[in-house]
């Protein structure tokens, strides 16, 4: 089985670690219990000296460290352009099959624009241009729109985004396999849309730390080659389900205005016409209320060939909540995680699979209820709104039940 983080950034990324390496990408990889990397940003010309100096690529189009940990061609732009008489922002995910291909997709859009000030590059041209654009060089590059219900640079985002697949990319949305879920929806709420793709989703991690790779993660039951994963990502075959973080988590769940303080569910904000209570200004609109604009379907709609997927919070986070630490990096934090992976050998196993009898012998017993009821998705979160995460209460009423571990999928 294959678990797959394939949205990463590179450290010449804006706003991510400046301490991500490939070794330290793999080193936490195998530590969360991912076993297939995206390179991210292979088009910048210094992160693309590195993934050449460091990794080395087989007959299938996989890249490997020299201790043996696999990685895909994979990076993120930004087009920011108008369609439709308004302005546009969306982030879409490419992935190469190979070196070759991925240098031809480095030189073409090194054509239209700079590849060397931001690891996820801008670019002023239109999603159906990028289609255009990467047919030219191969159909076996991948395209995916990113976190796609995020207000801003989702392709359903509120604010700049579009109301349909086909209102985005017309005659070239037939090339649109999938979407990237994003944090701030899961399956469920992708699924009233009625759009006839499939779902992915990965982390768009900025640092290398536990508690940001692998918190959104594609499941895959194939071999370790790029023509396979492309084909499941297509076809849906193979495609196991997804690792999602509750989206109730995410920063653009609930509407509402940070600098007010302000949040509000889709109800409470249509009973204010869209207009923050306290500021008098128009409210950020997020992830839920978007979905109820463009659902085609109630909110229990579940398509026959849905897959599975989990929905957990990182497990760093939990240690911090139930202990009440303050810093998820803190060395009391990282005691009870390394015990804990120590013992069960990566996070996805404590998180997923690991019983509570042998849990309890290494935590007490609050945090492994926690645990298990993160494992059911049935943790308490107060919403995040307008780039605010939201927030974990914890209760003591709650019952364990059982369910699947990630290896009956």
């Amino acid at each position: 089985m294959i678990i797959a983080d394939l949205q990463i950034h590179s450290r010449y990324a804006r706003a991510c670690s400046s301490q991500i390496t490939i070794d330290n990408l793999e080193k936490w990889a195998r530590v969360k219990g991912i076993n297939l990397l995206g390179t991210g940003d292979f088009q910048h010309p210094l992160w693309n000296k590195e993934i050449k100096e460091k990794l080395t690529e087989d007959e299938n189009g996989i890249l490997w460290s020299k201790t043996g940990f696999p990685f895909l061609w994979q990076t993120e732009v930004s087009l920011m352009y108008s369609q439709g008489g308004k302005g546009r922002r969306v982030h879409h995910l490419i992935f190469s099959p190979n070196k070759e291909i991925a240098d031809q997709i480095i030189a073409a859009l090194g054509k239209r624009g700079r590849l060397d000030y931001d690891g996820r590059p801008i670019f002023g041209f239109s999603s159906i241009e990028l289609v255009d654009m990467m047919l030219s060089i191969s159909k076996n590059i991948e395209i995916i729109p990113a976190h796609c219900m995020t207000p801003w640079f989702g392709l359903f985002g509120s604010k700049s985004g579009f109301d349909s697949i086909k209102e985005c990319f017309e005659d070239k949305a037939k090339h649109i396999h999938a979407v990237e879920t994003g944090m701030s929806a899961d399956p469920p709420m992708l699924w009233r849309l009625n759009e006839n793709v499939n779902l992915v989703s990965f982390s768009d991690a900025h640092s290398f730390w536990p508690w940001r790779i692998g918190r959104e993660c594609a499941i895959f039951e194939t071999e370790l080659e790029y023509n396979k994963i492309l084909n499941a990502i297509r076809t849906g075959d193979k495609l196991r389900g997804t690792i999602e973080t509750d989206p109730r988590y995410g920063k653009y769940h609930y509407d509402g205005h940070r600098n007010c303080n302000v949040t509000l569910s889709p109800k409470e904000t249509r009973a204010l016409n869209g207009i923050c209570p306290v500021c008098k200004q128009k409210l950020t609109i997020g992830v839920e209320y978007r979905i109820e604009e463009l659902a085609k379907h109630e909110n229990d709609y579940k398509p026959e060939n849905a897959k599975p997927f989990y929905s957990l919070i990182p497990l760093s986070e939990l240690i911090s909540i139930v202990y009440n630490y303050k810093q998820l990096y803190g060395k009391n934090v990282w005691g009870i995680y390394n015990k804990l992976i120590n013992k069960f050998g990566n996070e996805f196993n404590v998180l997923l699979n690991a019983s509570e009898k042998d849990l309890l012998e290494f935590v007490n017993k609050k945090l492994v209820d926690v645990i298990l009821l993160n494992r059911l998705g049935k943790l308490k979160i107060s919403p995040g709104f307008d780039g605010v995460y939201g927030k974990i209460i914890l209760n003591n009423d709650e019952t364990i039940q059982k369910q699947k571990s990630l290896t009956e999928f």
